[in-house]
C-alpha cells in the first residue's frame, strides 16, 4: 500500500527550512512514490487537522525560498491555547494522524519541536525528526539548517559595523541571537574580528571588557567592536541563575519545582535589554561613545546560503530514507561527512552548549579576541 506521510514546521522560522521540506517531499514521492500532506501552522495546525495535499508541482521553486510555505507556530502540544485555556492536545493529534491515514510524521523544528516530537513518539506515532535553529544548539548534530546562512548574516553585520565604528571613534555592542548558546556569536565574531565575544557560557566582567577597550587605545585603536549573544551575562547574574536552576533541579515536589521555574524566568526576563545597560557601563568607564545594534530576526530571514540548502536536502533525503526502512521516534543528525539517526529521547530537552575548552574560544583567544573573563 502507499505509504501516506505527513511533514510540519515548527517552532522559529529559518533558512532551509524549504530546502528541507523540498528534499523530504521529492524523496518521498519521486523515489518512493508515497502520498505527502503539509501541516499548516506546526503543531497547532497538526491538532486543528489543517493541512494541504503537498505533490511534486507545490515543492518546485521552494530550494531558494526563506522561511516556510507550511508557516509555523512555537505550540506545545501537552499544553496548547485552546479557547483561552491550556489543554493537552496530544489525544486529538493522534485522532487526526489516524483519521488521516497517516504512516508517519515528519517534524522540522528545533529544540522545543524535538520535545514535542518526542511526546508524539510516547503516544504512539512514528515520527522523525528534521534539526532546525540558527542556533546550532541541538544536541549529537553537528549542525542545524538555518545555523550556515544567520552566520553569514551577522558576520556582514559585523563587517559593516566595523567602518563606522572605526569612523567615530566609538564602542559599536552588536547583539546577536542564539538563545541560550554562544554558537552565533562566536562563530559570528571571529569570522567578523569583534575585538570582544560574550557567549552565555562564559559569564563577563565589565571592568575586564573595559581594559580590553583601554589597551586597544593605548596601541592607537580608538574604536572597538563588541559581539554580544543575547544570553549572555555578567559573573553575578550568572551565579544567581545558575543558583535558580539548581533549587529547580534539586526541588522535592512539584509545586516547589514550579515556584523555582518562575524564579529561573525572573531571572531571565530581567536580562533582557543588557547589551544597552552594557553600552552605557563602557561608556562610563573608558569615556568613548558606545552604540547599539541589535540584529534580532534579520538573523532568520532571507535566501538560505548554499551550505543550508545542501544540509536541508541532505537531512530531508535521510529522512525519507529512515521512514522506508521503518526507523521512527530518531532524529536525523548531520555528523561528519554523512547523516547519522539519533534516539530523539537523547535529544529533547537537552541543549548543546559552547564547551569552554572548544577549538572555537581557542582560536578567539589566540587571535586576541576578549570573551570577557
Amino acid at each position: 500500500m502507499t505509504k501516506r506521510i505527513g511533514i510540519l514546521t515548527a517552532g522559529g522560522d529559518a533558512p532551509g527550512l524549504n530546502a528541507a521540506i523540498r528534499g523530504f517531499g521529492k524523496a518521498a514521492i519521486g523515489n518512493y512514490g508515497w502520498q505527502l500532506v503539509g501541516f499548516r501552522d506546526g503543531m497547532r495546525g497538526l491538532a486543528e487537522n489543517r493541512f494541504v495535499e503537498l505533490e511534486a508541482r507545490e515543492l518546485s521553486g521552494i530550494l531558494t525560498t526563506g522561511g516556510t510555505i507550511l508557516g509555523t507556530s512555537r505550540d506545545k502540544v501537552h499544553r496548547m491555547m485552546v479557547n483561552g485555556q491550556r489543554t493537552d492536545m496530544i489525544p486529538t493529534i493522534v485522532d487526526n494522524y489516524e483519521a488521516d491515514g497517516l504512516d508517519a510524521l515528519v517534524c522540522l523544528g528545533g529544540g522545543g519541536t524535538a520535545k514535542n516530537a518526542h511526546r508524539l513518539a510516547e503516544a504512539g506515532l512514528n515520527v522523525i525528526h528534521l534539526p532546525k535553529t540558527i542556533d546550532n544548539d541541538i544536541l549529537y548534530t553537528d549542525s542545524s539548517f538555518g545555523f550556515s546562512t544567520a552566520l553569514e548574516i551577522a558576520t556582514e553585520a559585523i563587517d559593516r559595523l566595523h567602518s563606522t565604528a572605526h569612523s567615530h571613534h566609538r564602542i559599536i555592542v552588536v547583539e546577536l541571537m542564539g538563545h541560550r548558546a554562544g554558537w552565533l556569536a562566536l562563530g559570528a565574531g571571529i569570522a567578523g574580528g569583534a575585538d570582544v565575544i560574550l557567549i552565555p557560557e562564559i559569564p563577563y566582567s565589565v571592568e575586564a571588557i573595559a581594559e580590553k577597550i583601554e589597551r586597544r587605545r593605548a596601541n592607537g585603536l580608538s574604536f572597538s567592536v563588541v559581539a554580544v549573544a543575547e544570553g549572555a551575562m555578567p559573573i553575578e547574574e550568572a551565579k544567581q541563575l545558575e543558583y535558580a536552576r539548581t533549587l529547580v533541579k534539586d526541588a522535592s515536589s512539584p509545586e516547589a519545582k514550579a515556584i523555582a521555574k518562575k524564579s529561573v524566568k525572573a531571572i531571565e526576563s530581567s536580562h533582557r535589554g543588557t547589551s544597552l545597560a552594557l553600552a552605557q557601563e563602557l561608556e562610563s568607564l573608558t569615556g568613548l561613545e558606545a552604540r547599539v545594534t541589535i540584529l534580532g530576526h534579520v538573523q532568520r530571514g532571507g535566501t538560505p546560503n548554499g551550505a543550508d540548502r545542501l544540509l536541508g536536502t541532505r537531512l530531508g533525503v535521510a529522512g525519507a530514507a529512515a521512514v522506508a526502512e521503518g526507523h521512527f521516534n530518531v532524529m536525523v543528525a548531520d555528523r561528519g561527512h554523512g547523516t547519522e539517526l539519533v534516539d530523539l529521547e537523547s535529544v529533547a530537552g537537552k541543549v548543546k552548549y559552547v564547551p569552554t575548552d572548544h577549538e572555537w574560544i581557542e582560536a578567539a583567544r589566540e587571535v586576541g579576541t576578549a570573551m570577557g573573563d
